[in-house]
């Protein structure tokens, strides 16, 4: 059972991220979504994996669904 607390610095490392603060922040300014319409696992920078897992958690309402949300409205931001 996973018991690490899924939040935004664990969901870039779920990501295969770097999870370091200034990483983060560079990473929502370079890759703000295109349009409000596009849902965050269709966007293009994702690696096909990266894509499934944030479309997983966001499908299955799971553990990470809160993180994936909070990233989403980043982008959008």
């Amino acid at each position: 059972m996973d018991t690490s607390p899924h939040n935004l610095r664990t969901l870039f490392r779920q990501l295969g991220l770097s999870d370091r603060s200034q990483d983060i922040d560079r990473f929502v300014v370079e890759h703000r979504l295109p349009t409000p319409a596009q849902p965050l696992a269709a966007a293009p920078f994702w690696s096909p994996a990266q894509a499934a897992f944030l479309r997983e958690a966001i499908e299955q309402d799971s553990d990470w669904c809160e993180a994936v949300d909070e990233l989403d409205r980043m982008l959008r931001g």
